[in-house]
């Protein structure tokens, strides 16, 4: 999958030819905030969060596509409500990106993920994807 930077969420909304549902839920502290194509009919808003304060979760990422995102090699999913979730310690990643989690869904047309890495606490990441619209 070849990413390629987008002029922010216009551009997001341009190639995925419809808005991009964003959460609504508040956010953590975000340092800087990339969006990119995630293939022809696919895009992700990657949160890159303020790491500074110890137990702070360091990234959040958005996948929205008119087809399903690419498989990560993730350990096989399980249920949470109506989201199939995810959860891998991702022992090679930077310790303030350890573990990784996601839960995935369909709404509107749109295959979703939704993946924190980071001590994030699965309720919480459950809240922002439920406030996705």
């Amino acid at each position: 999958m070849e990413r390629e930077p987008l002029e922010g969420i216009g551009a997001a909304d341009a190639h995925l030819g419809r808005a991009v549902p964003l959460p609504a839920a508040p956010l953590p502290l975000a340092r800087w905030v990339e969006v990119v194509t995630a293939g022809p009919d696919a895009v992700q808003v990657e949160w890159n969060l303020d790491t500074s304060r110890a137990g702070a979760p360091g990234r959040l990422t958005l996948y929205a596509g008119r087809v399903a995102p690419a498989e990560r090699g993730l350990p096989a999913p399980t249920a949470a409500g109506r989201y199939a979730y995810r959860h891998a310690p991702l022992d090679e990643a930077e310790p303030e990106l350890r573990p990784v989690q996601e839960l995935a869904w369909e709404h509107d047309g749109l295959h979703l993920r939704l993946t924190g890495q980071g001590p994030w606490q699965r309720d919480a990441l459950v809240g922002i994807a439920e406030s996705v619209a």
